[in-house]
């Protein structure tokens, strides 16, 4: 009920909450005392909320970091199929392969079959499918396949003297080694006593 409706006549109460005293310039005491009391429930809801706020933001960062890290695992899964499936193809193809450049080496390789040929090794090639194995080629039993033995006076290290069946590659995967015959430098002459 307000003061002026009755007719009580009564002045409206003002009351200064400044935390600094106009006169004196010194902090209030009931500014002091308020400051010593406990924060009130609405501060610590603020402040529950604001922790709970942390803690879904920390959660949600974390969730979007696993979905990355998931995306990335995926993406490289699917391209290691990929590249395992090329490759199972392309290993079958390699007796097909073989065939042709026996047939190439004798002279076989004439008229149609000749352009059937060079578009199998081109569509080979697109697909990353390399040769390999030369002869003179220092001997890597990383990627060469020794089916013979020799000496010689005309080499230094161990190398491929023949090529008896090119090796495969796609990329740096080996399909299969290459098989050569290997040369040795010849033994020093042993003095037997």
């Amino acid at each position: 009920m307000n003061t002026r409706e009755n007719g009580s006549g009564e002045e409206p109460v003002i009351r200064d909450n400044r935390k600094i005293d106009p006169e004196t310039g010194e902090v209030r005491e009931t500014v002091k005392e308020q400051a010593d009391q406990p924060a009130p429930a609405a501060d610590l809801a603020s402040i529950e909320l604001a922790t709970q706020l942390a803690e879904r933001t920390a959660d949600l960062q974390r969730l979007q970091a696993e979905y990355s890290n998931y995306r990335k695992r995926v993406e490289r899964d699917r391209i290691a199929v990929k590249e395992q499936a090329v490759a199972g193809v392309l290993a079958e193809l390699l007796p097909v392969l073989d065939d042709i450049g026996r047939a190439r080496d004798h002279g076989e390789l004439t008229g149609g079959f000749a352009k059937v040929s060079e578009s199998l090794e081109a569509a080979t090639g697109k697909l990353g499918l390399s040769t390999f194995g030369a002869k003179g080629e220092p001997f890597d039993p990383t990627v060469h396949e020794a089916l013979m033995h020799s000496y010689s006076p005309d080499v230094t290290e161990p190398t491929c003297v023949e090529i008896l069946q090119s090796g495969y590659r796609i990329g740096e995967r080996v399909l299969r080694p290459a098989r050569v015959a290997v040369a040795e430098p010849e033994e020093p002459a042993s003095t037997d006593n």
